[in-house]
């Protein structure tokens, strides 16, 4: 039985002519975009639905996914192909529709963001060539997580044969629930984890509270994607064909910020943006969890599910914020197969960055938003500690945080303006249905 695939979405390779004898190419960075804006323009300018190029890997019979570490024993390899260069140019042409738009006399620039959002499609922040792994519903939790390892990813749609559909997404979230939930010490062995199959955990955590899985077309806005992550405190928007129910890519906060900030530059410049954090409001400045470097990794956990949180600042006796212990390096654990002993430290546990590891990216509330983004962007984190003078813990903003403030808050996307954009968006998907 077909267990899962890794999807590749390139309009510039052609297929590989079987599922293992792919050539590995150089990836596509995001900073291409600016150097290709005919294709970005065709993009903006097409009314049709992008063309279904994924192409489904299967696992051969007896083949394993148990050992993520080398590539040769990966579940499954896909290629990334590299677009051909185009010679640099400006971004008229990603700005074009916005520049239509700013014709309306009297509008206000602190909405530019918003407008720049509403001007491009999901389809449009897609890369040329990217790689999508999916899980069916039917394979082990350990080897999916196991294959989120060997493959370099975050997070997997999970796709369930009997409804021919996505259902939802398998994320480190799921690995981290799982160990919270059925670790008992370093003497018992995580039954759970190493014997049931993703559709008995969904069963399992789930139980009445199923939901379908939030997704988006590669024809909605940015806007709408934007609003999409926040409203639902997501971090992983699966684009999803709705003609060819074909999965194209996973969307986040990053790497729609990162988009927009490849063209801040030629766009006026908001009186927001040279605020600072102090003027602005922005982030969270109260009841910030943390840990400390000899806390149990358990515990981290802990407060992981506890308090819906996706990263844990590390503070010393002193108060002096030292390092993060973030979601992200939960699925180390998996990596080195050390998840069941989560009685080691911290620190112990955060050992296997230590000679990569440059520290903390930090900010202060006095620091302008203009200052704050390009720090994000730049460290391609996905949150910065604020800190005072002495280095201790003021607050956190998040990506989400950065993203509402740039989108939606100068959109009036308050509660109540939210309340009838989604009875809006209600009522339109509502005709659609019955059309």
């Amino acid at each position: 039985m077909l267990k899962f695939w890794a999807i590749e979405a390139s309009g510039l390779s052609s297929s590989p002519s079987t599922p293992t004898q792919v050539t590995k190419q150089p990836t596509f960075p995001l900073e291409s975009y600016k150097h290709e804006p005919e294709r970005l323009e065709a993009r903006l300018h097409s009314s049709s639905s992008p063309p279904d190029t994924g192409q489904k890997f299967g696992l051969s019979p007896g083949q394993s996914v148990a050992k993520p570490p080398t590539p040769a024993s990966t579940p499954c390899t896909t290629s990334k192909a590299a677009a051909s260069p185009q010679p640099p140019a400006a971004s008229e042409g990603m700005l074009e529709k916005l520049e239509l738009e700013d014709e309306a006399v009297g509008e206000s620039e602190s909405d530019i963001y918003m407008r720049f959002m509403r001007s491009h499609k999901c389809y449009d922040i897609v890369p040329t060539s990217s790689k999508l792994v999916v899980f069916d519903t039917t394979l082990q939790v350990k080897k999916a997580f196991f294959a989120l390892v060997a493959n370099g990813v975050r997070a997997a749609p999970l796709w369930e044969s009997k409804k021919q559909s996505f259902v939802g997404m398998l994320t480190i979230t799921d690995f981290i629930n799982i160990l919270h939930r059925y670790y008992k010490s370093p003497m018992v062995q995580i039954y759970e984890l190493e014997e049931h199959k993703i559709e008995t955990w969904r069963e399992l955590y789930l139980q009445e509270t199923f939901k379908p899985l939030v997704n988006i077309s590669p024809d909605a806005s940015l806007f709408d994607a934007v609003y999409s992550l926040i409203k639902n405190k997501i971090h992983r928007l699966p684009v999803i064909d709705p003609v060819s129910g074909n999965a194209l890519y996973i969307l986040t906060h990053k790497r729609i910020l990162k988009f927009l900030q490849l063209f801040v530059s030629e766009m006026p410049k908001p009186a927001f943006m040279k605020k600072n954090l102090d003027e602005l409001g922005i982030g969270t400045y109260h009841n910030i969890a943390f840990i400390h470097p000899d806390t149990p990794i358990i515990k981290a956990l802990n407060i992981f599910v506890d308090r819906r949180i996706s990263a844990l600042p590390v503070v010393d006796e002193s108060g002096k914020v030292v390092d993060i212990y973030s979601k992200f390096d939960v699925i180390n654990l998996a990596a080195e197969k050390t998840y069941n002993n989560l009685d080691i430290t911290v620190t112990q546990a955060l050992q296997h960055r230590s000679q990569y590891f440059e520290g903390v990216v930090k900010c202060s509330k006095l620091e302008t938003l203009e200052t704050i983004v390009d720090r994000i962007v730049k460290a391609e984190v996905h949150r910065l500690v604020v800190v005072n003078e002495a280095d201790s813990i003021v607050g956190i903003i998040s990506l989400s945080d950065i993203l509402q403030a740039l989108v939606l808050t100068p959109a009036g996307m308050d509660a109540a303006v939210r309340t009838l954009f989604e009875l809006y968006h209600g009522v339109q998907n509502l005709q659609s249905s019955i059309y």
